[in-house]
C-alpha cells in the first residue's frame, strides 16, 4: 500500500481502482498510464516489473522503438504493454497508440505471415526519463494518465521481493475491495479524476510549442525572407502581442528553440529583427543581442514534421 501512494499519490484509490479493473474487468478500456521522472532511483520499473509478476503471461514490455514497428505479433494479444524508454515524437505514433487504446479489434502481424484480425484489450503502461516532451499530446486529450514518479529516498535491495511476496494477499484484498469510482466514461475515469499538473505540463507546452510554430510561419509569410533573425526576447514580445494572456517565459522559448535544434551566436552582435506593428503588419527593426538564425527551408522541415495530423 506504501507503493501504490508513492506510485499515484493522491490518486492512489484511482491507482488501486486501476489495477482491481485489470484484474477484474480485462475488456474494460482504460487510459494510458504514464509514468515519468528525470530522477533515477523513483521505483517506475520496479512496479512495471510488480505488475509482470502478477499478471505473468498477460503482460509484456517493449522498448519504445518496437512500439513504431509493423511486426505486433508479441505484445497484440496481451492484457498489459509497458512501453519503456518512450519518445514519441512523430504524431502518427501517438495516434496509433491512441487508437489502440480505444479500438477492440486490430490486426496481428509476424514476419513471413499474414496478417490477422483479432480482439484487442491491451492496455498501455508508458515509462519516460523525458518528463517535458516524451509525447505530443493535444489541448482536448482525455486518454493520457500522467504521473510523476518521485525519488525512494531509502533504497531497500529486497523490495521487490517482498512485493511478489505479498502477491497473493494483494489480490484477495482487491476481491474484496469495493470500487472507489464508478463508471463514467469509456475508459471508466472521468478525465477530471486523471488529471495531473504533469498532463497540464505537457499539454501547455505542446500548446506554447505550436503557437511558436505558428508565430515564425507568419513572419516568413509576411517577410519574404529565406531566413530570420530572432532573440527569445524578440519572440516573447511578438507572442505577447498576438495574445497578451500567453503564459511563457523567454527561457521557455530557448528550450524550444534548442529542442528545435537551432543555436544562438556566441556573443551579442546586432542583427535585423522583427517586430509586429499595432495593426498586424510585420517590420524588420534594428536589435542587438544573442539571436538565433532561422534558415527557412530547415524551420519548414520541423514545421511539417510537427504540425502534421
Amino acid at each position: 500500500m506504501q507503493f501504490i501512494q508513492h506510485i499515484f499519490g493522491d490518486q492512489a484509490q484511482l491507482g488501486l481502482d486501476y489495477i482491481k479493473l485489470l484484474y477484474e474487468k480485462p475488456t474494460q478500456t482504460l487510459p494510458i498510464l504514464c509514468l515519468v521522472s528525470k530522477e533515477r532511483s523513483t521505483g517506475k520499473s520496479s512496479f512495471i516489473k510488480w505488475l509482470k509478476a502478477i499478471f505473468g503471461m498477460n503482460m509484456t514490455y517493449i522498448k519504445g522503438d518496437s512500439f513504431g514497428s509493423q511486426f505486433n505479433s508479441d505484445w497484440a494479444s496481451m492484457l498489459l504493454v509497458a512501453i519503456d524508454e518512450v519518445f514519441f515524437d512523430k504524431k502518427e505514433i501517438t495516434e496509433r497508440l491512441k487508437y489502440l487504446s480505444t479500438t477492440d479489434k486490430d490486426k496481428v502481424e509476424a514476419k513471413g505471415k499474414d496478417r490477422q484480425e483479432i480482439e484487442f484489450f491491451a492496455k498501455f503502461i508508458l515509462c519516460s526519463n523525458n518528463e517535458d516532451n516524451f509525447i505530443q499530446i493535444d489541448e482536448e486529450e482525455i486518454r493520457f494518465w500522467i504521473r510523476k514518479i518521485r525519488t525512494i529516498n531509502t533504497e531497500d535491495v529486497f523490495f521487490l521481493k517482498k512485493l511478489n511476496k505479498e502477491i497473493p494477499y494483494f489480490l484477495k484484498y482487491l476481491q474484496m475491495r469495493n470500487y472507489f469510482s464508478q463508471q463514467k466514461t469509456r475508459m471508466w475515469f472521468k478525465p477530471e479524476q486523471i488529471m495531473t499538473a504533469s498532463l497540464l505540463k505537457l499539454v501547455n507546452r505542446n500548446k506554447e510549442e505550436i503557437l511558436m510554430l505558428e508565430l515564425i510561419h507568419e513572419c516568413f509569410e509576411k517577410i519574404e525572407e529565406d531566413e530570420l533573425r530572432l532573440a527569445p526576447n524578440d519572440i516573447f514580445i511578438l507572442l505577447r502581442k498576438q495574445n497578451n494572456r500567453m503564459d511563457i517565459s523567454a527561457n521557455e522559448i530557448r528550450n524550444i528553440l534548442k529542442r528545435w535544434g537551432f543555436t544562438p551566436e556566441d556573443n551579442t552582435k546586432s542583427y535585423c529583427g522583427v517586430e509586429l506593428l499595432s495593426h498586424g503588419e510585420f517590420v524588420k527593426v534594428d536589435r542587438r543581442g544573442r539571436f538565433y538564425t532561422i534558415k527557412k527551408i530547415f524551420f519548414y522541415k520541423i514545421f511539417d514534421a510537427l504540425m502534421q495530423n
